[in-house]
């Protein structure tokens, strides 16, 4: 007749099988059986792949979780990581004059536009030179302020934006340059 060991001494740390004339020791999902046939070990999930979480890798007993950055929630598939746009969901400090701009894992507050003299505002983002005023003889008619969105790990060279000018004027030149913000040297105009 057979003993049934996993009934009588069990000698297994987590499941046992039993066989005829032996036994078999099996793990949970999450541990792999050691080389003596009867202990499990955790198995550490984040070390098989880079590819099991968007973010960071933790691993658990039996199992592994995925955690976010800062300003990421973790998304359903419990895997995957999306931004936090504080703008929309209100979750900001910005004054009532700044705007609120999201930025990956976090957002910053930008100032209102101010038209340095003789320019005069027009709206929240366009300033203008009235053509009556003499300090506007050489300046442009007028500024145009726009922000936008600029995704990292672009391959380069890649075009970022495009104006062009208008026949709407005519007699009007148009001169195009970068005013500030390149001295690194990372833009250029064509």
């Amino acid at each position: 007749i057979d003993v049934n060991e996993c009934t009588s001494e069990n000698p297994c740390t987590q499941t046992c099988v039993n066989t005829y004339g032996s036994f078999l020791c099996r793990c949970e999902p999450g541990y792999e059986l050691e080389a003596d046939g009867v202990n499990c070990s955790d198995m550490d999930e984040c070390s098989f792949s880079e590819f099991l979480c968007q973010h960071e890798c933790v691993n658990a007993p039996g199992s592994y979780y995925c955690i976010c950055p800062s300003g990421y929630n973790l998304l359903d598939d419990s895997r995957s990581c999306q931004d936090i746009n504080e703008c929309e969901t209100r979750n900001f400090t910005c004054t009532v004059q700044q705007t609120c701009f999201n930025i990956p894992g976090e957002y910053k507050c930008l100032d209102p536009v101010r038209c340095e003299d003789p320019y005069i505002q027009i709206n929240e983002n366009r300033c203008m030179c009235p053509a009556e005023n003499t300090g506007c003889r050489d300046q442009p008619f007028t500024i145009l302020y726009r922000v936008m969105d600029m995704v990292s790990g672009r391959s380069v060279p890649s075009d970022i934006f495009q104006m062009q000018a208008t026949t709407r004027y005519p007699g009007a030149y148009y001169i195009f340059q970068i005013k500030s913000g390149n001295e690194g040297r990372e833009f250029y105009m064509r």
